[in-house]
């Protein structure tokens, strides 16, 4: 059963927030399996450099996507804002909007993605032996791209809406069909990084047909009507302006991202194939804690609607509570059965499995602080504040690591994988600190407000 608006708004939260939050973490998990299914076949068939090839394209495909993903950030905050406000007319418009603006977000995406695709790999200084295969399947990636914005603003919605449910189980059934399709395009047509990158679009589109019937099929204010679709300026503009800052956000993560991935690229293929691996496995465990990033956005954000400031903190603090140990055991378990889960991966390279149990040491294990991080982030996106952790998160993690590699990084004693990988705890640790302070000058900053209101 979905969690309700009054569920969110009302009564204690530890049981609501973990009853809301599973569902999104077995549906990451599902979404993540789409890239795992494909690195673990063409690993078995297809070797190592066809891993470091689908692997060499996650940043910069992350670094391309994520500014749109960001208004389906927006476009959940919105819907969330008007549920606990009650304002139906509001959900309508959102919705309406938002879906007109996935397939135009879709449609920009393709056309950069299969034109630029060599040229992003080339300036990433991506190794001749793999960057032709990479290409191939950035170019392909690219082309369900559509789709993609489409589940993921529709998926937005439900869940601002109480539904997590839903997506979980349209994931469930595309990712049956992706891993099939991976077989049969891999094993049978040998087609290599093509077939799992064909397999994916293909998943994807199933999985958008899936959240678009499933919000027509709703009775409430966010009940998609094909005909009412178009953009309306208010919620756009609402849209724009939480969205926009939380895509420039992950945008701007991922440029640090690219530029460490171009350093791990120095390395050569069999260190870029070992980190491929162990970047997929720590997923698993991000994934389980970026749902509590979706659940303490949601929750701030019906609660912000419904003008219950009161409860913002105790949001924050629970939601913090679950992801550290969430991250915990999860980062401590993967560590731990590092070498046959990254053997899943490779099979033909031990050197390869060695330098992905390196990263799963340094990134891996303290991965909740990771998590620490984004639950703030998601709790005053929530509140519609959207430009302050935009900042936060630039100053504390992508300066920061872009600074570290030209400085502590290009000292030549120092210019190792560990120094590399340091960086990124550090990075979780300044931010999270400072997210933490801005939160709670928010908050009260509205209490203060709402008080001088009623007096």
């Amino acid at each position: 059963m979905a969690v309700s608006s009054s569920d969110m708004c009302e009564g204690p939260l530890l049981k609501k927030i973990i009853s809301y939050t599973v569902p999104i973490i077995l549906t990451g998990l599902l979404q993540l399996l789409f890239n795992a299914a494909d690195l673990v076949v063409v690993g078995n068939f297809s070797g190592s450099i066809s891993v470091a090839a689908v692997g060499a394209t996650g940043s910069i495909i992350n670094l391309i996507v994520n500014l749109f993903i960001g208004l389906s950030v927006g476009a959940g905050v919105c819907v969330a804002h008007a549920i606990g406000a009650n304002d139906l007319e509001a959900q309508h418009d959102t919705v309406h909007t938002a879906i007109p603006a996935a397939i135009i977000s879709g449609v920009f995406l393709t056309i950069i993605g299969v034109t630029c695709a060599r040229f992003f790999l080339e300036l990433m200084g991506t190794p001749e032996d793999v960057i032709d295969l990479s290409a191939t399947y950035m170019r392909i990636y690219f082309m369900g791209m559509t789709a993609s914005m489409i589940y993921n603003f529709g998926a937005a919605i439900l869940r601002a809406a109480g539904d997590t449910k839903g997506p979980l189980y349209f994931l469930t059934t595309a990712g049956v069909l992706n891993v099939i399709l991976n077989l049969i395009f891999v094993i049978v047509f040998k087609m290599a990084v093509a077939g799992v990158a064909f397999a994916t679009i293909i998943s994807q589109a199933l999985s958008a047909f899936l959240v678009v019937v499933a919000l027509i099929k709703r009775e409430d204010g966010c009940k998609l009507i094909l005909s009412d679709m178009r953009i309306h300026k208010k919620p756009l503009i609402k849209m724009i302006k939480i969205g926009v800052p939380a895509g420039i956000q992950g945008s701007l993560f991922s440029i640090s991202n690219v530029l460490i991935q171009s350093s791990i690229n120095s390395f050569g293929s069999v260190v870029m194939s070992g980190n491929a691996a162990a970047a997929n496995l720590e997923g698993f465990v991000y994934v389980t804690m970026n749902a509590f990033h979706q659940t303490a956005l949601n929750f701030v954000g019906q609660n912000m609607g419904a003008r219950k400031y009161d409860r913002l903190g105790k949001i924050l603090f629970q939601c913090l509570a679950s992801v550290a140990t969430v991250g915990l055991v999860a980062g401590g378990l993967v560590y731990l059965f590092g070498e046959p889960l990254l053997g899943i991966y490779i099979n033909d390279s031990l050197d390869a499995i060695g330098y992905g149990l390196n990263r799963l040491l340094f990134i891996c294990l303290p991965y909740f602080l990771c998590g620490l991080m984004d639950v703030t982030t998601g709790a005053i996106r929530g509140m519609g504040a959207s430009l302050v952790p935009m900042i936060i998160t630039v100053a504390g993690v992508c300066v920061m690591r872009i600074v570290w590699i030209y400085t502590v990084f290009a000292i030549p004693e120092y210019h190792t994988l560990d120094v590399l990988y340091a960086s990124y705890p550090i990075s979780w640790v300044l931010t999270f600190v400072a997210e933490v302070i801005a939160f709670f000058a928010i908050r009260n900053r509205l209490i203060k407000k709402q008080l001088n209101n009623n007096i």
